[in-house]
């Protein structure tokens, strides 16, 4: 067979085949992670469906071959890729072959693998069947494999059946594509740091519980200060993303327009007018959005806000006394004809105003009980170290839902 980009004994590919090979594998943000059920569901429906002992998902990386789901070999996480029979799958992928799958009937009959450590021992591989995956690009990025102790065939029943399952291992590789990929611009959604805020502490953090989420928060510069806010839209997952994506660029280009129209414009003017541009959206997808916004006077301490049923923001005192603030709206998409009226309270010196999602409720008490919060709130009134804890207790746990914790100081004068 001839290969362009296969070099050496036609199962090494040149090194810039390699690269871009090697790209598309980190693209997939894969190695390392943990087994999966979706995958498992997979090796354990092949093996029963083929009466083999083995069946694996693994990626092909520079110098070795490593398992994402290994079901059946006595293998501990990864293998040398010299001594695998996948590099040879991997190889003819950048050949002109007809057949992507590679068949070896008997192991122990072919010059190029009976002396791999898995084949020549004792009870070792006799059978393989391997297919191609594919990433970014194109590129062959690991393999689907049955394995059997045993020499045997595949009839051509067997081969398309054993297609239609490295078929279903390609559609959920995409998925984790699709999904790192999703993560990826979500995190460059979230606003870049204020920076510095002369008289003011600020910290800001958003954890989903899966690889995106629907929670956000947002800051920006206004021309009567900066605009905080934080929403959760209901939900997890890819779904709640595009919502959360769609209420953030709405409510941004609202409370813009309404900072133009000067004093004579309310903060609630922006939530009452994105809630009238997202209605049909919230409806059709029966879903709706909890919303804290706030705009502060740094040069006064005022804020102004606007809670759309989202339920916790407080104010810890210098004192560590906690003031929880007013929460009397529904969240959007609730009812269609609901309005907003924004509230004002005043941030003193060494006050801190703090902003946390409901995820929050989960990781400091029952989820119900806001008390333990509360008290988690007081105890950590610092704006850096508040989002440490909660980032400190997200990590420690599988977290249930998304957090998210805005919090703003206002620094004592000296």
């Amino acid at each position: 067979m001839t290969a362009e980009g296969v070099v050496g004994d036609g199962f090494v590919l040149a090194p810039e085949v390699e690269d871009a090979r090697m790209h598309s594998v980190h693209q997939l943000h894969v190695l390392g992670s943990e087994p999966e059920e979706r995958f498992a569901r997979i090796t354990r429906m092949a093996r029963q469906v083929f009466g083999v002992p083995m069946a694996a998902v693994s990626l092909v990386d520079r110098d070795c071959q490593w398992f994402k789901q290994n079901d059946g070999l006595d293998l501990a996480g990864t293998v040398p890729r010299e001594q695998t029979i996948c590099r040879a799958t991997i190889a003819r992928t950048y050949m002109n072959v007809d057949e992507p799958a590679l068949i070896i009937e008997d192991a122990r009959e072919e010059p190029d693998f009976r002396d791999l450590p898995a084949i020549r021992a004792e009870g070792g591989v006799r059978f393989y069947a391997g297919y191609p995956l594919f990433g970014p690009g194109g590129h062959a990025v690991g393999t689907f494999c049955i394995y059997d102790t045993k020499p045997r065939s595949l009839d051509s029943r067997q081969l398309e059946t054993f297609r239609e399952l490295a078929g279903w291992v390609q559609r959920e590789l995409e998925q984790l594509d699709e999904m790192s990929r999703a993560t990826e611009v979500q995190s460059h959604l979230l606003p870049r740091p204020l920076g510095e805020l002369p008289g003011y502490t600020v910290c800001a953090m958003c954890i989903p519980a899966f690889a995106v989420g629907g929670d956000f928060y947002d800051h920006y510069g206004s021309e009567r200060g900066v605009i905080f806010t934080v929403a959760d839209v209901m939900g997890k997952g890819l779904g709640a993303a595009i919502l959360t994506a769609s209420v953030r660029s709405a409510l941004r280009a609202a409370s813009q327009a309404i900072d133009e129209l000067g004093h004579g414009a309310d903060l609630a003017d922006a939530v009452n007018a994105v809630s009238a541009q997202l209605s049909d959206d919230l409806a059709s997808t029966e879903t709706f959005v909890t919303l804290f916004h706030a705009r502060l006077d740094t040069a006064t301490g005022a804020v102004r806000y606007v809670d759309a049923g989202h339920g916790f923001a407080v104010i810890v005192r210098k004192n560590g006394v906690v003031e929880p603030l007013s929460s009397e709206g529904l969240p959007l998409g609730v009812l269609p004809e609901e309005k907003w009226v924004s509230h004002d309270v005043m941030l003193e010196d060494g006050d801190t105003l703090a902003i946390a999602s409901d995820g929050v409720l989960d990781l400091v008490g029952d989820g119900m009980d806001v008390r333990p919060v509360l008290k988690f709130v007081a105890e950590h009134p610092d704006p850096v170290d508040l989002c440490q804890q909660a980032r400190l207790l997200a990590e420690a746990g599988a977290a249930l839902d998304d957090v998210t914790v805005v919090a703003i100081q206002r620094k004592p004068l000296n």
